[in-house]
């Protein structure tokens, strides 16, 4: 049995293969897909030659359940919507990557899609909301959206990068936790992100950016979330001057970052695959297995599945089958996010 799948050829070139249908493992879930999302690491893996060939493609995809290995503890069943993400590009599992027919996802932090929600919007959830999870609420240790805090919009949190489909999502989330949010982006989704919760938003390529949020915070931002790699300067000058803390999920200059304001603790990266509880390689380092992440991941995504049972949660804009549908639709959509042509939104593609 074989499964069509974008594939990873060599470095600069990904194609459209047909390959064996992946052996269901005794943790993963087998998945019929019905879309899947892009992200800039897809094209990125293949650009940059972060995998070898034969490695399959993808992170986000919503589809339905055709078999449950022995060991996964949620109870899915032949059947189930499902909608999470898997390790595209996967240099120890070639098997793994969600531009496919079928694949394999690691079952206990998947969800079953809520009823209100469709494929197209169930796809857009992967790397956003395992992200959110471990930079928000794992690393700067925000209240979790179910215990917001206390003294609601009493802090400050600055999300740099509005505007991405991470970063959309962290806006919703932050202001769910009872944080007053400030973002970063191009003026003309100023509007847009403040229909999701941001309270201001400032301009990411006006050279006061950071002074100017210092100012309207009043020097009492303590929290900063980078979700472009490129806000280094904005966050130093922004965070408090006694100090804040910085998490990002793309590296950062610390030095840079220091060398502005000495008392930042931070930029703290996280990397999305570590929520497999799986040993990995990212950029030619080998990342040990993470048994706490694994657990955190499996209660967050259960948070957020409640969160989007109950409308708190607003999938971005989607922007489905741009270029095409399918899997040449697919390949046109990795050159729309090459060109950062894509904003405000991410791109779907049915299958």
């Amino acid at each position: 049995m074989t499964t069509k799948a974008i594939v990873y050829v060599e470095k600069g070139k990904a194609a459209v293969q047909d390959v064996p249908i992946p052996q269901l493992r005794d943790d993963y879930v087998l998945v019929k897909v019905n879309a899947v999302g892009l992200n800039p690491t897809d094209w990125k893996h293949i650009d940059f030659g972060m995998t070898e060939p034969g490695s399959r493609v993808g992170c986000d995809y919503s589809g339905v359940v055709e078999a449950v290995g022995p060991k996964v503890e949620k109870a899915f069943k032949k059947g189930d919507r499902i909608s999470g993400v898997v390790h595209g590009s996967d240099l120890t599992q070639f098997e793994n990557g969600s531009f496919a027919n079928y694949i394999v996802a690691k079952g206990d932090v998947q969800i079953k899609t809520p009823d209100n929600l469709s494929d197209v919007d169930a796809a857009t959830l992967g790397i956003s909301v395992g992200t959110v999870g471990q930079g928000l609420y794992k690393t700067l240790g925000l209240p979790l959206p179910t215990e917001p805090i206390k003294d609601e919009g009493s802090q400050y949190i600055l999300i740099h990068g509005g505007s991405t489909a991470t970063g959309i999502y962290g806006i919703q989330y932050a202001r769910l936790s009872g944080l007053k949010v400030i973002a970063t982006s191009s003026p003309h989704n100023f509007e847009y992100l403040k229909s999701l919760g941001a309270e201001e938003v400032f301009d990411y390529k006006s050279p006061t950016a950071g002074s100017d949020i210092r100012k309207y915070t009043n020097n009492s931002l303590k929290f900063a979330w980078d979700c472009t790699g490129s806000g280094g300067t904005i966050i130093a000058n922004a965070l408090s001057t006694e100090g804040g803390k910085y998490a990002t999920i793309i590296p950062v200059n610390k030095e840079e970052v220091l060398a502005i304001n000495p008392n930042v603790d931070g930029p703290h990266l996280t990397i999305m695959y570590s929520i497999f509880g799986e040993r990995y390689v990212f950029g030619g380092t080998e990342f040990p297995p993470l048994p706490d992440e694994f657990e955190f991941a499996k209660k967050f995504w259960e948070i957020s599945r409640q969160l989007l049972v109950e409308g708190k949660l607003k999938a971005p804009n989607t922007y489905v089958n741009r270029g095409g549908d399918g899997f040449e639709g697919i390949l046109k959509g990795l050159d729309e996010l090459r060109a950062n042509k894509v904003s405000a939104g991410k791109l779907v593609y049915t299958l």
